[in-house]
């Protein structure tokens, strides 16, 4: 059976957030006033994938609370991790000249935020797109690369759970084969390259296990979905992964994976072609409702909305939002080996991405140049490059002990958060000018962060109502989200494993 974390997480979280009230100060000050909810020239060259990845410096400003690691790299560098180095160099855009009029304005030049401005630019909306570091700095060009489908954690299972059937159906079309379609379509529109792969294996760590896959197999084929195939441990080896410690696993065709920058910055050229505006460098400070309007505040000028605002930060959206966050921000890890000695494809003989079933998950998939990326753990503190690279090479060993001696070339650390009920927070005001506002990916977020970008873009222009179904789940807040973490997911992810312990069939990851 499935464990179901959805209770525990929010009485553990609760209580967390009651014992540190006291100790954290502060408030939003960021929303004054009732505050809510010429083309671009820099990054114009089309992103081009190198054959890979090279040594170089980032160019990314990123969150002080992560990291890159590079082999070799010199003391206090910081290096570009694979993604950044495995492409082509791409300048910046440069930051907002000063005040500016637009009809949208976009916060965050991540995959939703991108994934908007592309789609309203092709329905011939005027948008301007902001982002306080560069394209690609955030967790859209530092996450795994894998694409599964589902909404955040919500599987197929769980909307069966809480929907009708129609709904449901609905639901699970929304962010599945359509998430993967959207993708696709954006990549022959608009010609760029991101290695997308298609195919993706869930991997059962006990034969307990395998009966949740069945279950989750049997609810999307309820859901009108035949995408998942079971298989047994023999035909897990002999075709797929070449390991010894997984007990069968579910083949799901739907899924699959991708270079998530080379994608995030394919969008960017794509949107910047069509006459989109892009300021990086430039942050948002407030957005305030106005009669007719919504004016976005920077450092460098104010930036009035006629039409909408976009609110697509991530991890930053309690800067902006009134009353408790509904999200827990955590710390995830990825890394990249060197040019593996013998060929990747003797360890991935169907060069499918693979996620296991254990409660901290391992993930990882072959990239260019015979490499192997391999991701894992997520934590409410920091981790250092030194035990990251521990952690994940000991992981690396557990399931190819065949690599003898495995090394790290890459590595890097991100922030993801997590809602309590699974599901994306989404959000839309009431004022004239709406604000639009959906985080919480609970680190599952690639492929359904383009798509929703796309329903924000087809509710601002009339063209179906796939947003409002997206808002309809309720989400508790979180007091002091933010600053619980820390103490929140040791305990949580503890408490879990106890319970993995005592039942070791059930299957819960974090």
């Amino acid at each position: 059976m499935t464990l179901n974390r959805r209770e525990f997480i929010f009485k553990t979280a609760t209580a967390t957030a009651a014992s540190t009230a006291v100790a954290a100060a502060g408030g939003l000050a960021l929303w004054p006033n009732r505050v809510f909810g010429q083309a671009s020239t820099g990054g114009s060259a089309t992103p081009e994938l190198l054959e890979d990845a090279r040594e170089a410096p980032t160019r990314l400003g990123i969150d002080n609370r992560i990291w890159n690691w590079r082999k070799d790299a010199a003391p206090g560098a910081m290096p570009a991790n694979y993604y950044e180095a495995s492409l082509s160099e791409w300048p910046s855009f440069g930051g907002l000249p000063g005040d500016l009029s637009c009809e949208v304005v976009i916060i965050g030049g991540g995959l939703l935020g991108a994934s908007t401005a592309l789609h309203l630019a092709e329905a011939g909306v005027d948008v301007v797109l902001i982002e306080k570091d560069h394209i690609g700095s955030g967790a859209s060009g530092r996450n795994g690369g894998q694409m599964t489908p589902g909404l955040a954690r919500w599987e197929a299972g769980t909307m069966l759970d809480n929907l009708s059937l129609a709904d449901a159906r609905r639901l699970w079309r929304f962010a599945s084969v359509e998430a993967m379609d959207v993708i696709d379509g954006l990549r022959a529109r608009h010609h760029f390259e991101c290695d997308r792969k298609r195919g993706h294996i869930t991997a059962a760590v006990h034969a307990g296990h395998m009966g949740a896959l069945v279950e989750n197999a049997d609810a999307r084929l309820r859901l009108g979905d035949s995408g998942v195939k079971i298989i047994g441990r023999h035909e897990l080896k002999d075709q797929y992964v070449k390991s010894d410690i997984y007990f069968g696993a579910a083949i799901d065709s739907t899924g699959g994976q991708v270079h998530p920058l080379a994608l995030l910055r394919g969008m960017v050229h794509g949107f910047v072609k069509l006459g989109g505006r892009v300021y990086d460098g430039t942050q948002a400070l407030a957005i305030q409702e106005a009669p007719g309007s919504t004016l976005v505040t920077t450092e460098k000028g104010a930036i009035t909305a006629r039409k909408a605002v976009v609110l697509a930060v991530h991890s930053s959206t309690f800067q902006f939002m009134p009353g408790s966050s509904t999200t827990v921000p955590f710390f995830t890890y990825v890394a990249v080996t060197p040019p593996l000695p013998h060929p990747v494809r003797e360890l991935l003989p169907a060069d499918m991405p693979v996620y296991d079933t254990q409660l901290q998950i391992d993930y990882y998939r072959a990239v260019r140049n015979n490499r192997l990326l391999f991701g894992g753990q997520g934590t409410g503190n920091s981790w250092s490059p030194r035990d990251v690279n521990n952690y994940l090479l000991d992981r690396i060993k557990t399931v190819f002990p065949q690599l003898e001696k495995p090394e790290l070339e890459y590595s890097w650390s991100g922030i993801s958060d997590l809602t309590l009920n699974g599901a994306t927070d989404s959000r839309k005001s009431a004022g004239d000018i709406p604000v639009y506002m959906v985080h919480g990916w609970s680190g599952h977020g690639v492929a359904q962060t383009v798509r929703i970008g796309r329903a924000i873009s087809d509710d601002l222009t009339g063209r179906n109502n796939d947003f409002t179904m997206l808002t309809r789940f309720d989400h508790a807040g979180i007091p002091l989200g933010r600053h619980i973490s820390p103490v929140a997911i040791p305990l949580i992810k503890g408490a879990l494993g106890v319970m993995g312990m005592i039942n070791p069939a059930d299957m819960v990851s974090f």
